[in-house]
């Protein structure tokens, strides 16, 4: 889509979320190609802006002098300085200022060479919009989003240079440190100040990217890591994954609250048996000791207190504890351990509250048995999971899979029960069953795999992992397939499997990122013959209909919207399901092997990944072994 169509849909969907917004939200705008402009809102004679350089960073010290903005202050307070207003005002007096604002708004006028990339200095613009709100609302609930359609070319913290003969950055030049890399190292430093900065102040930042290229989120990504910002991916700004994302973020409550907690304090208690080692996910360190602070750090760790800039209902934080004492027979009988979570959040409301969660437990005996009772294998794969995804950003993903595959050798090798050197006798306890199945599922993932990936997919699939709950992360890491067929009338959860490929039915995947609705080679005949439009075929129609209604249910509810893949078999499509199901069928191993109705082609799985049975069987001979 030409850049003017995208700035149009994009001006579209930003006026829609306005009338959204409660009126009492304080709202500004700034704009940036190769310059930066700041908008005077509160100036109603004329359209009226601040210029600033694009390839020069201002701290909140040059912008609070270059703006008039006087001493830092509160745009809520009464008594707050006239200069602030001129550039952030409720909605409900500037909504008529900026709808007129949005509409004047143009593609950059200055010239872009055939070629040459457009200038853009997305860095400079976030660090003038970070700047502005530590001016107006220092430790006051705010956020700073970020709408994105290109690279950034001119900043500090710019990714690529301007001629189109130089390529973006792909993991194969990051892992080399090649010329196409040169900008990396100073970007993400550059871009880790800005997020250091927002925390500081306790705002949140929210990158909103949309493009079919790539834009700089693997540089980015840190500063919605620290502040536990929204990120977003889309291939336009016309496409739902984009607009109904945005529209759900402001959502309120029957009080007419936008659903959000602010500059929220996270501080963690617990009994001298543990230690605290860190968090991975939305939050940044405070630096705050206590004596129950582990020497070992994981993610943000070195600390018993974090800030989250802002909170939802979905922000999950896995935190990650040692034990201190590891001899048993010194602990007193039915010793209890408790672990408590204090968060002191700001509501949108104003007022500050606190939620306290105390969790107590017993130490379990000395016995495999009772330990296992308390494993809870789900909550277990999303833990290991965060843990990989944090050592893949530093470590090589060969050594992060060896890294995974030691550690679930040792728990089976530990929980199981067999006889040494028999796999035959190999036998897990429902406990742990279906955790293997988790790991096999997330060493093929996107998360740990960068095959046919840019650093920008990667980073911003793995930063949806750091940030959901137990059960969106397991769906990302093995996505579930529903069957729908004329056996059943209602969908029947199947095998993750190239078996479950049949040519009459019809299948619907979930894996979080993408909805996919799968036609078998049956069912896309009879409907492309139109049987579904005639009377007599009305349960068709029905067969048809059912796994839309089901994927229009999941859309409304998830965050970010998944993107809707309709497709058939052997169509190219079918690679998004094609790419998640357990390879039991190759073209490595297709003597003798039938499966469905026929043995269609359009089951095989090429590739050379191990199926899911030959590496349970790998698994178990090496935890069998003596």
């Amino acid at each position: 889509m030409p850049a003017d169509e995208e700035l149009e849909q994009l001006k579209d969907s930003i006026q829609q979320c306005i009338s959204l917004m409660p009126g009492d939200a304080y709202i500004g705008i700034i704009t940036f190609g190769n310059m930066c402009y700041v908008h005077e809102i509160g100036f109603t004679d004329c359209l009226k802006s601040y210029v600033f350089k694009g390839n020069k960073d201002i701290s909140a010290q040059e912008l609070q002098k270059q703006l008039n903005l006087g001493s830092r202050n509160d745009p809520r307070s009464s008594t707050s300085a006239s200069s602030t207003k001129r550039f952030l005002q409720k909605v409900s007096e500037c909504e008529y200022n900026i709808n007129m604002l949005l509409e004047d708004i143009q593609k950059d006028n200055w010239m872009t060479p055939t070629d040459q990339r457009s200038k853009r200095c997305t860095g400079v613009a976030l660090s003038v919009a970070i700047g502005l709100l530590e001016c107006c609302c220092n430790q006051l609930s705010g956020r700073v989003m970020l709408f994105i359609g290109g690279a950034d070319t001119t900043s500090p913290g710019k990714i690529v240079d301007l001629p189109l003969s130089e390529s973006l950055r792909h993991h194969l030049d990051l892992q080399k440190e090649n010329s196409n890399a040169r900008h990396v190292k100073k970007a993400l430093k550059y871009y880790l100040a800005l997020a250091n900065r927002a925390v500081a102040s306790g705002h949140a930042i929210d990158i909103f990217a949309c493009s079919l290229d790539q834009i700089g989120l693997y540089e980015m990504k840190v500063c919605c890591e620290k502040t536990n910002g929204y990120m977003v991916m889309a291939d336009s700004f016309s496409m739902n994954v984009f607009k109904d994302s945005f529209k759900k973020i402001f959502e309120t409550d029957t009080l007419g609250h936008i659903k959000h907690g602010y500059n929220a304090k996270l501080t963690i208690i617990c009994s001298k048996e543990f230690r605290v080692c860190g968090a991975i996910g939305g939050c940044a360190s405070n630096k705050k000791t206590a004596n129950y602070v582990s020497d070992t750090c994981v993610g943000e760790g070195g600390t018993c207190e974090w800030t989250i800039c802002t909170l939802d209902r979905q922000s999950t934080i896995a935190f990650y504890f040692e034990i201190t004492n590891l001899n048993v027979s010194s602990l007193p009988l039915d010793r209890q351990a408790y672990l408590q979570f204090q968060t002191l959040y700001q509501h949108p409301s104003g007022r500050k509250r606190l939620r306290v969660t105390t969790i107590s437990y017993r130490f379990a005996d000395a016995n495999i048995a009772e330990i296992s009772q308390g494993f809870d294998q789900e909550t277990a794969a999303v833990i290991m999971a965060r843990f990989a995804v944090l050592k893949a950003e530093t470590e090589e993903p060969i050594d992060v899979l060896r890294w995974l595959d030691r550690k679930l050798i040792r728990l089976v090798s530990t929980f199981a029960d067999y006889q040494k050197d028999d796999a035959n006798s190999f036998h897990l306890s429902p406990e742990f069953s279906i955790y293997p199945q988790f790991m096999y599922h997330l060493r093929r993932s996107h998360f740990l795999q960068t095959f046919n990936a840019s650093p920008d997919e990667t980073a911003y699939y793995r930063y949806i992992l750091l940030k959901e709950n137990v059960m969106n992360s397991l769906i990302m890491i093995q996505p579930a397939l529903l069957q729908y067929s004329f056996d059943s009338p209602a969908p029947v959860p199947v095998l993750l499997d190239a078996q479950s490929l049949k040519g009459n039915v019809i299948l619907l995947l979930d894996s979080y990122f993408h909805i996919v609705v799968w036609y078998g080679e049956m069912i896309y005949q009879w409907r492309e013959q139109g049987f579904h439009e005639k009377p007599e075929y009305e349960h068709f129609r029905q067969l048809l209909n059912a796994p839309h209604e089901d994927a229009k249910s999941i859309l409304e509810d998830r965050f970010p919207i998944p993107k809707f893949v309709l497709c058939n078999s052997g169509g190219s499509q079918s690679r998004f399901l094609l790419a998640k199901v357990n390879p039991s069928t190759t073209h490595n191993s297709l003597s003798g092997s039938t499966f469905g109705a026929t043995n269609n082609e359009s089951y095989i799985i090429n590739t050379d990944d191990v199926s899911l049975k030959i590496f349970m069987d790998h698994l178990v001979k090496l935890a069998v072994q003596t």
